[in-house]
Formats: C-alpha cells, sequence, structure tokens
C-alpha cells in the first residue's frame, strides 16, 4: 500500500481540520455554534437552521442552488439560481400548502422524486411545519415503494407525473394511508397540481415549534436483504450534518459544492440538501441522469471546488476513459470526498493521475445519520482505509459475543465497528418495531454490524458486514445490511 502524503503545500485553503488529536481531546458537541438561536418560540429545526437563519440575514441574497437543466447539452449549461431568501419564501409557501390540505405536524410527507427544485422546496416546507420527511429514490421499484409507503403511514407523496404513471398509479387501492399526492409538473386523475396550489399560497408561514427530540427524517434500509426498516432521526441531528460538514466535507463559505448521492438516501439529504445549505454555500444540483462527459464539464464549467460522490459513480466515470477525462481541467477542484465502499486501486489511480486529487473516503449509515469515520484533506490517505474517527465520535473495534462486548485494542484485529454514545444524529427508532432498537445497544456503545479492523495509526478499514456480505465487481465487499446510500447497494 502507498500512503499519499500531505503537506502544508497540498492545502489550497486551510483546512477545517488541522489538528487532529487536539481538536479530538477539547472538542464538545455542546460547544458547537448554536443553529437555532433565534428561531422564533425557541427549540430546534433543521430547515430554520438551514435556511430560514440565511434568509433573515445579508446571506438571503447569496445563491443556495444551482440548478443546471437536464436539457443542458455539450458546450450549454442552462442554469437556474435559487437564493436562500428565494428557497425561504417557496419552502413557506409549501409549509401553508400542507396546512390547507390538513397536514399537519408529525404527518409524513414521502418525496419520490431527483435533483429538482421541488425536492428542496417539500423538504424545508415540510420540516418548517413540523412534519416527518422520507426521501425515497426516483428509481425505487413498484413493490419497494409500496413496501416502504405503507409501513411509514405516509400522509403525502411527492413526486412526478412519469413516476406517478410508471410506480404509484397501479398502487393507489395498497396504499391506505395516503391522503394526497402531489404531482410537481402537472396533474393526473386523483392527483393535485404541486404549482398550482403553490402559486396561490401565502408567503407567511410561522414556522411549527420543535424541538432537539422532535422526528425530522425518517430513512429506510436494508430492503436488499428483506423487509426495509424505517430509521427515524430527529431534528437534533441537525448538529452533526453542520459539524461533519465543517470536518469531513471542510466546507468554507466560498465553495461551490457538489453531492451526487442519490436523493433518496441518507447521504443525499444528509449532505446533498441540508449540510451545504447550514454552511451557507453554493450546491450544484444536476436534474439530469449520469453522463460522463457532462459530469465532467459541470465540474469544470461550475468551477466546483468540493465534490462528494459515490463508489458507483466514480467506477462509471473510470469506464469512460482516460481520453475523456484528459479533455477536462478542474482548477478550482480541492477535495473529493466518496462514500459507500471502499475503492480500489484504479479508483486511487484515477483520481491522483486524471483529476489531480486523491479521493477521500468515509463511512457511515443510515442509522448514524451521518459521517462518522472520514479521510479529511490535512492528513494522510492510506488507500482503501475509510480513515480516522471525526472530532465527537468514539470508534471501537468489539467482540461481541452473548450480550457481552469487549473492546479490541490490539491493531489490526477483526471485529465489529462499535460507536460510544452521544452523536447528535444517533438514530431514535426503528419503525414500527420497538423491540429492534435496543439490540443494537450494548454497554454504552452503538454496534453497527460492520466488521473492521484498525491499524496502530488510527485508521479503521473495512472487512465486511456481520450479517449478510456480497462481493462487489471490485476488489471490496460492498455492504448490503447497512445501505449506506443508495448509489452503493444498487
Amino acid at each position: 500500500m502507498k500512503v499519499i502524503h500531505k503537506t502544508v503545500v497540498d492545502w489550497v485553503v486551510p483546512p477545517n481540520l488541522k489538528d487532529y488529536d487536539r481538536t479530538r481531546a477539547t472538542f464538545e458537541w455542546s460547544k458547537v455554534p448554536p443553529l437555532c438561536a433565534d428561531m422564533p418560540g425557541g427549540g430546534c429545526n433543521i430547515a430554520y437552521a438551514a435556511v430560514d437563519r440565511h434568509a433573515e440575514a445579508p446571506s438571503a441574497t447569496h445563491t443556495a442552488l444551482r440548478f443546471i437543466s437536464a436539457k443542458s447539452w455539450d458546450g450549454t449549461m442552462a442554469t437556474r439560481d435559487l437564493t436562500y431568501g428565494e428557497l425561504a419564501r417557496l419552502s413557506r409557501r409549501f409549509t401553508n400548502v400542507l396546512r390547507s390540505l390538513s397536514v399537519n405536524q408529525g404527518c409524513r410527507v414521502f418525496t419520490v422524486m431527483g435533483h429538482t427544485p421541488e425536492l428542496y422546496i417539500t423538504i424545508m416546507g415540510s420540516l418548517r411545519n413540523g412534519c416527518v420527511v422520507a426521501p425515497l429514490s426516483p428509481g425505487c421499484g413498484s413493490e419497494s415503494l409500496a413496501l416502504q409507503v405503507n409501513i411509514g403511514k405516509a400522509d403525502v407523496l411527492v413526486t412526478t407525473k412519469l413516476i406517478y404513471q410508471r410506480t404509484i398509479a397501479a398502487l393507489r387501492g395498497r396504499l391506505p394511508s395516503v391522503r394526497h399526492v402531489l404531482l410537481i409538473d402537472g396533474a393526473l386523475p386523483g392527483t393535485i397540481d404541486f404549482w398550482r396550489w403553490m402559486d396561490s399560497a401565502d408567503d407567511d408561514a410561522p414556522i411549527t415549534p420543535t424541538t432537539a427530540d422532535d422526528p425530522a427524517l425518517l430513512h429506510f434500509t436494508g430492503g436488499a436483504t428483506g423487509t426495509p426498516k424505517g430509521v427515524l432521526h430527529v431534528h437534533g441531528a441537525v448538529v452533526m450534518h453542520y459539524v461533519t460538514g465543517l470536518y469531513a466535507l471542510d466546507l468554507h463559505p466560498d465553495d461551490i459544492f457538489w453531492c451526487t448521492a442519490d436523493p433518496g438516501g441518507v447521504t443525499g439529504i444528509s449532505y446533498g440538501v441540508i449540510s451545504p445549505l447550514l454552511h451557507g454555500v453554493i450546491s450544484i444540483v444536476d436534474e439530469a441522469e449520469f453522463d460522463g462527459h457532462r459530469w465532467y464539464r459541470i465540474l469544470q464549467s461550475q468551477g466546483v471546488t468540493v465534490w462528494y460522490t459515490t463508489p458507483t459513480d466514480l467506477r462509471m466515470l473510470i469506464k469512460e476513459g482516460r481520453e475523456l477525462a484528459e479533455r477536462f481541467h478542474f482548477p478550482r477542484l480541492r477535495f473529493i470526498a466518496s462514500v459507500g465502499e471502499s475503492q480500489n486501486a484504479d479508483g486511487e489511480i484515477w483520481g491522483n493521475h486524471l483529476l489531480g486529487l486523491p479521493i477521500h473516503e468515509n463511512w457511515c449509515q443510515t442509522e448514524t445519520g451521518g459521517i462518522m469515520i472520514a479521510n479529511t484533506p490535512a492528513f494522510d490517505i492510506k488507500p482503501g482505509s475509510m480513515g480516522r474517527p471525526l472530532p465527537g465520535v468514539d470508534a471501537y473495534v468489539v467482540h461481541h459475543d452473548d450480550g457481552a462486548v469487549a473492546v479490541i485494542d490490539e491493531p489490526n484485529i477483526e471485529g465489529e465497528l462499535a460507536f460510544g454514545l452521544g452523536w447528535p444524529s444517533m438514530f431514535r427508532s426503528y419503525l414500527n418495531e420497538d423491540e429492534r432498537h435496543p439490540n443494537c445497544f450494548t454497554d454504552g456503545m452503538y454496534l453497527t454490524g460492520d466488521l473492521v479492523k484498525r491499524d496502530a495509526d488510527g485508521y479503521f478499514w473495512s472487512v465486511g458486514r456481520a450479517d449478510d456480505v456480497i462481493e462487489s465487481t471490485g476488489h471490496h465487499p460492498a455492504v448490503i445490511g447497512a445501505d449506506y446510500d443508495n448509489d452503493a447497494v444498487q
């Protein structure tokens, strides 16, 4: 293994995490800046921290989202910018749409769509209303969608005409909890025209009082190995979204950020939607499907500085070949991160030699709600390693046998990955499976079900999944049961 060494010369901008040991030693979750300090009535709400907070400040006029039209091709990149102030106004309107439909606090709003403006409006407007948002992948099949919608007892589905006709229409009779289906591009019999209701809604919608312990996000995981589990997260997770954006993604105020993850997974929501908005950066949102030429052109023409993607996406780019990559240049790109499974040697070579930057792997799980272990800009990379635990995260390798947990202190010994409790985005329950949740915790630790090793320098290495491991097309195991992100397992 050839270690990728870092020096100060490699820093395009000074990283947010420069002194690993000192930052970990002094870090306290209680000292993270209070993102909801000025929220009317007090409390905590992800949408307030991500959008309203900026809309009430000079940053209201700053670009939040830059949408690249699916019709853009070759040298033409048709874009539409949405400022933080505009996103706040549209989110408030959607809050009022929900209230007009008698969809109130605690109701569940499911999104089934790609990277569109309506995705962000729906998520933020629903969270402002105190609803629980459950994102599903736009590529979700009919039976999988029916399972998740019925487990989650969805009150509202927001989707497109195409997805509705292809996947949902024939299921309507099997979705008894669904009261409303909103289509973002018109209406069909039995549905509501999203924009017709939005255009008649008022801009003023006071935020629903929510606390850090109120439910906010519902993610589904494990469907590839059986019935999907509904994983419930709370508004207090916003602290983790902020800190990991700071340390794992190294976001700075002037960054142009692009996350390519599926909007139906935890990565696509935590880091494709919430984290960049918390940091007030510009997010690139590509409305089209994958195309290698297009993606290289986006990286180049939009001046992307921080790119967060998945091994699946990287493998597809590698297959496009060296010649295509060499036609483009990325002078502003300074940091690439990847989540989902370990990159093989080809990925490292492609990143270093064709993009001129190493790929920084990290690790998260639907249940953790945020990145727990990462390779960060200031420090050496050991290709294939998921990196080291972030500040505020205590990670262990353990043996778990007959209800007892023993921590393995020796390096390079295989065991189960476990975390000490206390990080803000830890899931609060498996929906409708109260008995399953406590089984994940023993002796003050969360047991992930992932098998790992830790080397003498504190870097963690994935070995596989304790309950279900398959071999991917590369040289590393692709984890099915954890479902880090839909892109990583489909």
